[in-house]
């Protein structure tokens, strides 16, 4: 990706990554976001059904919903149409 993300771009990070469940510590270190700002989109993602909080071991943990596997798929076909390359993760 080049220069800052959109929203767009960090929903499709934070979605992508937790298609498998993941700790709150966990999102916010693999998809760059302070504090703050990963509650913020983990609210917004939460509240629309994209992502769900799940509790498994006694740790809470995010996890993508199945109406977020079509915002992943638009988002990934709009990516394409705008830049001609697949969206990646900063690394």
């Amino acid at each position: 990706m080049r220069g800052r993300r959109s929203q767009y771009e960090i929903y499709w990070e934070i979605l992508t990554y937790c298609e498998m469940p993941r700790l709150f510590t966990s999102i916010i270190q693999r998809c760059d976001l302070n504090s703050k700002n990963g509650q913020e989109h983990l609210a917004f993602l939460e509240k629309r059904g994209y992502i769900v909080r799940v509790s498994e071991n006694g740790k809470n943990l995010y996890s993508t919903t199945e109406a977020a596997k079509e915002f992943i798929d638009l988002f990934i076909r709009l990516y394409l149409d705008l830049y001609e390359n697949s969206p990646e993760f900063k690394i």
